[in-house]
């Protein structure tokens, strides 16, 4: 646990550090307030966040390989993957605190977005519902949680950082798509028994203020599934 939080906190300051993770911090906060403004502030219409989080989980896409795409090509890229996986640190270790690092970045993305909620709160008569907007919030942290398990995998793959942003970027959008797909071309008496293993009814289920365990679950063992790629991939290469 010790190696795992240092590895976590010494990304997390990196990323803090390069000006490239502040632009995609300021990026994304702008985006959201732009989704806020143009969604959400329409008089006579009701105080609703809905439209706010789906936009912003759609704005995830090209943040989240921005952000992931470094966590493991700059290790392989400047060859400092070497004292890395000879060190008395577990491949585990490695993998989980750079993941934990990218969530904590990902978590202060978020933070600043809570104006936006607030601001409806204050000028919305009757105010929003609580709860769907927890449960918008829940599905930004699980949504960016799986994208960054997948630019994980991606980044842990190769040693440029371009082809791991495109990687991600393609697979997030895989992912996806596949569930648009599904919906619009499986037949309803199987939609039944496929839908269950698809991501995009679950993210309209939170945008509309539906939190149900089964969702907390899939998203957590999809993004523990991938973590554990990543962990076989970095292992792989103890024996090259």
């Amino acid at each position: 646990m010790k190696h795992t939080l240092t590895i976590a906190f010494r990304e997390l300051n990196s990323l803090f550090r390069l000006p490239a993770g502040w632009v995609v911090l300021a990026l994304y906060v702008f985006l959201c307030a732009v989704v806020f403004a143009v969604s959400c502030l329409k008089p006579g219409e009701p105080a609703t966040l809905r439209p706010f989080f789906v936009l912003s989980g759609w704005l995830l896409l090209p943040v989240i390989p921005a952000v992931s795409m470094r966590l493991m090509s700059e290790e392989l890229r400047s060859g400092t993957i070497e004292s890395l996986v000879t060190a008395p640190v577990t491949d585990v270790a490695i993998i989980i605190g750079k993941f934990l690092g990218a969530g904590l970045f990902l978590l202060a993305m978020l933070v600043p977005t809570v104006v936006f909620p607030v601001v409806l709160f204050l000028v919305s008569n009757p105010t929003p519902d609580v709860g769907p907007v927890l449960a918008g919030y829940a599905s930004l942290i699980l949504q960016g949680l799986l994208y960054l398990a997948i630019g994980v995998v991606a980044s842990t793959l190769t040693s440029n950082q371009t082809l791991a942003f495109l990687a991600t970027l393609f697979a997030i959008m895989a992912v996806l798509m596949v569930s648009q797909l599904a919906v619009a071309y499986i037949p309803t008496a199987w939609l039944a028994y496929v839908q269950p293993l698809l991501v995009g009814p679950r993210i309209l289920d939170f945008a509309k203020g539906i939190v149900d365990t089964s969702h907390v679950v899939f998203f957590t063992t999809l993004s523990a599934w991938f973590l554990l790629v990543a962990i076989v991939v970095l292992h792989s290469r103890r024996w090259r």
